[in-house]
């Protein structure tokens, strides 16, 4: 029977942060297998790892990621969670993953008592929005041109998968979030954008987030790592943050599973480093 475990990534509590399967013992797992497994856990995505060799202290592994719904080639929170669980039981250490969206490594360690996981994503980059493909994405968020932050362009950014970057003015309005989901469903389906990673600056390190996840048949993601380290490499590559810089993301607030989301920036990479931690949740599922 395969052991399924469940954590909440980018918190300290249960109760906030989002919440991963993981299974830490993926061998012989079909396809099929693995999605019926997401589905029955039910979380916006389960990380499936077949753990390697290891050298210099090193362990290399293949890991998966299966929403509900399909499977996604990158998927931050996850993968802390995969790196949290993996560390309690072995000890901290590095991950060199091998994902279908490229090499990921991961790094635990112990910060004041807790596991802290560090992820290095793909190489990450941006691009502008089409005009009308933004109106679209507009019209399905319910929001106009008028709300939007002009010193942050609306872009797609790449982590890993492609994500939807828009800002706008007023903490308010992305409180008041209410999209038409059927609408910005299909136009996600159509740019092939996994989240739509919806900001407001509070300065110019401090970000509040909240990130729409149709493809996955989730409404809300309340921490996305994925999306954390492609607006990352949106705010390097842009110059709209002064380099070196350590960016928070404030996220699930208003969804009520608060999440933080540290996001380092160097310069002269290409990869960008996302750490949060990852707490148990309890009476986790053990068998599926």
């Amino acid at each position: 029977m395969t052991e399924v475990l469940r954590y909440a990534a980018f918190t300290t509590d249960q109760g906030g942060g989002n919440p991963a399967g993981v299974v830490l013992d993926a061998h012989g797992l079909s396809d099929a297998e693995m999605l019926a497994i997401a589905q029955d856990v039910g979380y916006s995505e389960t990380a499936f790892l077949v753990a390697g060799g290891s050298k210099d202290g090193e362990v290399a592994a293949d890991v998966r990621y299966f929403s509900p719904v399909a499977e996604v080639a990158f998927c931050g929170h996850a993968t802390v969670a995969t790196a949290v669980a993996r560390a309690e039981r072995h000890g901290p250490g590095a991950l060199r993953l091998s994902t279908p969206a490229g090499p990921v490594s991961v790094d635990t360690r112990l910060e004041d008592g807790h596991l802290v996981g560090t992820l290095t994503s793909p190489p990450a980059h941006t691009r502008p929005v089409d005009p009308e493909v933004l109106d679209e994405a507009l019209n399905a968020l319910r929001w106009s041109r008028d709300d939007l932050d002009p010193a942050y362009p609306a872009h797609v950014g790449f982590a890993g998968n492609d994500h939807l970057l828009v800002a706008v003015r007023d903490r308010a309005t992305l409180a008041a979030l209410d999209y038409d989901y059927a609408a910005l469903q299909a136009l996600m389906a159509q740019e092939r954008w996994t989240t739509a990673h919806l900001f407001w600056a509070e300065d110019v390190t401090t970000f509040h987030a909240r990130d729409p996840f149709p493809p996955g048949g989730v409404i809300e993601d309340p921490a996305t790592g994925a999306a954390a380290a492609a607006f990352g490499g949106y705010l390097r590559d842009l110059a709209l943050v002064p380099l070196p810089s350590r960016v928070t993301i404030h996220q699930g607030h208003d969804m009520g599973r608060p999440s933080e989301l540290l996001v380092d920036l160097v310069e002269d990479a290409e990869t960008v480093a996302v750490s949060g931690r990852a707490a148990p949740i309890e009476q986790s599922g053990s068998g599926a």
